[in-house]
């Protein structure tokens, strides 16, 4: 249960935008607040959203026995989600720049407070069918309390990698992790959309293959 979880929660990691935002919040005038801020407003919303998925799954009773069609079902439903993200991704234009869009994300970025990274943090991390994709082998697994909490805990930290490794790095070494920040942009900026995509492929296969083989 946990490498299958863990897998998907390594794709639901993949955020380019995610990375794209904390390095502009790292440029602000107060970057340790701020950026402290806009990973509150990530894991706030990833475990809300984790908690939330695995409590509905398992009170529909996904998990039991009998309810192997709906678990298959619902797998199969999560993997046709991820491949129609991956559709949009690929006709959307390529973001070069979170402030530049004109949309809701370019106004919380485009003055960057505390609150208003918060906020960000909450948008980018809204439920995703990767990281859904994790949380329904978890809920669907037959685990006592225990290992199901510990196991949840490993996937919304797992997942939140992307925005906790700037972070931590920048309050150790702040000239050293801008520095680097830098280098990995120009990477993301160039080929994040096709790592995104190849991410979202990769997890919708998955569960299709998974949930059409265990409805048959």
């Amino acid at each position: 249960m946990f490498l299958q979880a863990a897998s998907f929660a390594v794709l639901a990691a993949i955020s380019p935008s995610a990375l794209l935002v904390m390095t502009l919040y790292l440029g602000s005038p107060t970057p340790r607040r701020t950026a402290t801020a806009y990973v509150a407003g990530a894991v706030l919303m990833t475990i809300v959203t984790a908690v939330g998925a695995l409590v509905l799954i398992r009170a529909v009773g996904l998990a039991q026995p009998s309810q192997h069609a709906p678990r298959y079902g619902l797998r199969l439903g999560i993997g046709i989600l991820a491949l129609a993200t991956a559709a949009f991704v690929i006709k959307r234009k390529r973001p070069q720049n979170p402030q530049s869009n004109g949309g809701f994300m370019s106004r919380l970025v485009a003055a960057p407070t505390p609150r208003t990274a918060f906020l960000a943090g909450m948008v980018l991390f809204a439920p995703g069918a990767t990281f859904l994709a994790a949380v329904q082998v978890i809920a669907t697994a037959r685990e006592g309390p225990a290992v199901t909490s510990i196991t949840l805990l490993a996937i919304v930290f797992i997942s939140l990698l992307i925005v906790l490794l700037p972070l931590v790095g920048y309050l150790a070494a702040p000239e050293a992790t801008s520095r680097r920040l830098g280098a990995v942009n120009t990477w993301v900026r160039a080929y994040g959309k096709q790592l995104l995509v190849l991410a979202l492929l990769v997890a919708g296969a998955a569960l299709i293959i998974d949930g059409a083989l265990g409805l048959l």
